[in-house]
């Protein structure tokens, strides 16, 4: 019998997204050893992975917690790490936006960078794709990364140190973020964006508590806004 298109649609999402089981592996592996080491029990560290599912926050703000930032600082920062699920959220708006809540609602909790950077491709290449099959297809991307992160998260708080350190699990980090910024660096707002987030975390990376961070990614989202805004007018 032959599927159904929404069927198909989650299928080829889920295909999608199995390339990044080669990063959120040792992502989830290391966040878990991580915590652990900061002094998080296994509970907390589940918690936190499950609640936030966000990892890159969630490495800011347990080594702001070893550091014994502020509180305030802790959570500006994860805040500001996490700024980017903002602005997919309104980039998938004019997608996903006449989608049943409770879909939404769950979309919301699932957006992370794997989702969004697959989903999104995908809708610009196939404007033509109903709302049931973009939404299908974005959960078949999540339900390739989301239940891993859980799982290996909790087998490197458990097994974290049996893990040779040799194995150096934190490629996995900027692998991940490689992989999704690098299709979108082909405009010159997003060149603009990401040379100038480079070199003000490079610039700032004396300030305390990672601060530098936060200055690097408002004058980043500020340089791209007035270059897009620039070429506008020039066109």
């Amino acid at each position: 019998m032959q599927a159904s298109p929404i069927t198909r649609t989650f299928l080829a999402g889920f295909v999608a997204g199995t390339p990044f089981i080669l990063v959120v592996v040792p992502f989830a592996m290391l966040f878990g050893v991580v915590a652990t080491e900061a002094g998080f029990d296994i509970l907390q560290t589940m918690s936190m992975s499950f609640l936030v599912i966000a990892g890159a926050s969630q490495f800011a703000a347990v080594a702001l917690i070893e550091e014994q930032a502020p509180v305030l600082v802790i959570l500006a920062t994860s805040l500001a790490v996490n700024m980017r699920m903002a602005m997919y959220s309104a980039a998938l708006v004019p997608h996903m936006g006449a989608a049943p809540l409770w879909q939404r609602a769950l979309a919301a909790y699932l957006l992370v960078d794997q989702s969004y950077g697959v989903a999104s491709q995908r809708y610009d290449r196939e404007p033509t794709l109903t709302v049931p099959e973009k939404m299908a297809y974005f959960f078949g991307a999540v339900m390739a990364v989301c239940p891993l992160w859980y799982l290996f998260t909790y087998v490197g708080a458990v097994a974290g140190a049996a893990i040779p350190p040799e194995y150096a699990l934190d490629y996995a980090v900027p692998i991940t973020f490689l992989a999704l910024v690098a299709p979108y660096l082909r405009s010159l707002p997003h060149l603009a964006a990401a040379l100038v987030s480079v070199a003000g975390a490079l610039a700032f990376s004396v300030i305390p508590y990672s601060l530098g961070l936060i200055i690097a990614a408002s004058l980043a989202m500020f340089t791209g806004a007035l270059v897009e805004i620039w070429m506008e007018r020039r066109a």
